[in-house]
């Protein structure tokens, strides 16, 4: 047996392939003969006649195999591309006998030294052998180096043209280790049917497969399966502990074709999804096509993706500003890359730098700004509250007022959930922000928006890859408390939220986005977990850390006086809040500001708290000034 293996190990030369595939062309031309004249050749045909078709065919299969290299490819690896080569290379060399006939019968003397009936049997006989010979050899290696019992299962979810692609990529690529155990389709037609030797069954047949069957994967080849769908798919196979892989788009695929490597596990992102967002796209389009775009924060995760949506849209230019050097550069590489058309300009500033910000405005008179340049990491804000001034209060009044001065058209800020009943520094810091922008907007003709979301999948600072990271070193994920949840939305869908609301908002309004239902983070980390193809307290555990500082153990998207009205767009709904007097508020946030070179965090606070009455800190040592 090992003898066997070892054999079938080893790759075979070229040259006997090469005598092979000749050996098999000259019985194929023997049975030609023999099939033609029923098993009885008869006596008067010349021996002449029968070396010359013996020579004639073997002669043009030796110079066809050595042009079209049919001999050159791995036997125990033959794919649909080497039985493609000799397909055309078999039928090419008939053709050429048809050829030859037809010059000995106009040209020559009126007869066909190479029968018809023989040409047609050759070339059926010849193509089965080779062809044939060649998948019986790879079916046997692949049974003597790795039997099909020993082969682990996997599901394919859609039996459609992806699903097939996707069978037929799993045989060549990773044959060795999986079988196709069944498909499993929506579609109730499909249902029961035998697709490539591979029964279909219904979804609801998915949890018996899964139980009767160890199955190590379900690949999800279908590109328009529901988020809804997807979860309960998911939420099967994490029973069983089967792994869940995703087929990518078609787009993503290497030179139009499919490889085993390109199918990744799926992301918990994908999870947390909702269904497609319905955009305005004409409205959009109208609002930003060739216009001069600035976009503060552009090297961070909101404002990146901001970048991407815009880009849709045709602007005139593109301003990227972020004080972030090494990201901002990898922005101008992605934009290199990709968007050679575009007309855009990287700038380095920081949006506390009055000077910086008017020679941004003044050299480049942007006619739309989205401002999502903020401190947002809660802990080091409570820990360095006039930073949070100087940036999230300072910065945003220095852009708001050149807008203001260079006649911006919308001014579109990117705010936050904890800005809501505030209980953090950072959270006070955003919601003055809002009160600034959205008194000065009463004033002026500048169009000030403000649109509020919660945590975004994937963002800096997302529990998502410090989860993910914690994964991959082993352990243990940490959670502050089991209790808490979080609202959480990915990246592309808040942008474009962002685009739609800012586009439609007529000026002043603070816009409030559908986020869902709020998720338990601690269950996000087991399906995590799961989704790693890991064991909960067995290959890694989950630790309660408590409630840091300042750390709600729910978050709101609407403060107790608040109340939403809803707008054109379903998941976009207009908070109605407190309005303030411009002179007053512009005074106050000065003060606040000019108590930055005092440096006294509680003085600091103490304002803020002033400025917003709802703001309440909990778990802070600033409680004592409520």
């Amino acid at each position: 047996m090992k003898l066997i293996q070892l054999l079938f190990q080893t790759n075979i030369p070229r040259w006997i392939i090469f005598f092979i595939d000749l050996v098999i062309c000259f019985f194929s031309i023997v049975i030609a003969f023999l099939v033609r004249f029923n098993f009885s050749v008869p006596k008067e045909l010349s021996t002449e006649a029968i070396y010359f078709v013996f020579y004639t065919i073997l002669g043009i299969r030796f110079i066809s195999f050595l042009i079209s290299g049919t001999y050159k490819g791995i036997i125990k690896h033959t794919s649909s591309k080497d039985s493609q080569r000799i397909f055309i290379t078999i039928t090419s060399g008939s053709l050429l006998f048809v050829i030859i006939n037809l010059i000995f019968f106009y040209g020559i003397n009126e007869t066909f030294p190479l029968p018809f009936s023989i040409i047609i049997i050759d070339y059926m006989s010849t193509l089965f052998l080779m062809i044939t010979l060649r998948l019986l050899f790879k079916a046997l290696y692949s049974e003597i180096i790795n039997p099909y019992r020993e082969k682990r299962s996997v599901i394919i979810f859609g039996a459609g043209e992806s699903g097939i692609i996707t069978k037929r990529t799993l045989d060549r690529d990773a044959g060795l280790k999986y079988k196709v155990l069944a498909f499993i389709d929506d579609d109730q037609k499909k249902e029961g049917k035998i697709l490539e030797g591979i029964h279909i069954f219904g979804f609801d047949k998915l949890d018996e497969l899964l139980s009767k069957n160890d199955v190590a994967q379900l690949i999800i080849s279908v590109q328009n399966l529901t988020p809804e769908r997807k979860k309960k798919l998911v939420d099967s196979c994490l029973n069983y502990d089967t792994k869940v892989l995703n087929v990518p788009p078609v787009s993503d695929w290497i030179n139009g074709e499919l490889s085993f490597k390109q199918i990744k596990k799926i992301q918990i992102e994908e999870l947390l999804e909702r269904d497609p967002i319905s955009l305005n796209i004409e409205k959009i389009k109208s609002q930003l096509t060739n216009k001069t775009i600035l976009i503060t924060g552009a090297a961070g995760s909101i404002g990146s993706e901001i970048v991407r949506q815009v880009i849709q849209f045709h602007p005139k230019k593109i301003i990227l500003l972020d004080q972030a050097e090494s990201p901002l550069y990898d922005m101008e590489m992605e934009l290199k890359d990709g968007f050679d058309s575009l007309s855009y300009e990287i700038v380095i500033g920081d949006i506390r730098n009055i000077e910086r910000m008017e020679n941004v405005f003044r050299s480049f008179k942007p006619e739309l700004v989205f401002h999502a340049a903020a401190y947002k990491h809660v802990p080091m804000m409570e820990n360095n509250p006039s930073e949070s001034i100087l940036t999230n209060v300072l910065g945003t009044k220095n852009l708001a007022d050149l807008a203001v001065k260079y006649q911006v058209e919308k001014f579109v800020m990117i705010s936050t959930d904890k800005a809501v009943n505030p209980t953090n520094v950072m959270g006070a810091s955003k919601r003055i922000a809002e009160i600034y922008t959205q008194s000065l907007g009463k004033t002026v003709s500048t169009k000030f928006i403000t649109t509020r979301f919660g945590n975004v999948l994937g963002s800096n600072g997302s529990v998502i890859p410090r989860f993910r990271q914690q994964i991959e070193n082993g352990g243990p994920v940490t959670i502050t408390h089991p209790e808490i949840t979080r609202f959480f939305m990915t990246i592309p869908e808040a942008c474009q939220l962002v685009l739609e609301a800012g586009t439609s908002g007529n000026g002043g309004e603070i816009f409030i986005f559908d986020m869902g239902e709020s998720v338990k983070i601690v269950d996000l980390a087991k399906k995590m977990i799961k989704l790693s193809g890991l064991t909960l307290d067995k290959d890694i555990k989950i630790t309660f850390t408590g409630l840091r500082p300042r750390e709600k153990l729910y978050e709101e998207l609407l403060a107790n006086e608040e109340n939403t009205l809803p707008t054109h767009h379903k998941q976009i709904m207009v908070a109605k809040v407190k309005e303030y007097d411009f002179d007053f508020i512009n005074a106050q946030i000065k003060t606040l500001i000019n108590s930055f070179d005092k440096q006294d965090n509680k003085l600091i606070v103490k304002q803020m708290k002033q400025l917003v009455p709802e703001f309440k800190s909990n778990n802070s040592i600033y409680e004592e000034l409520d």
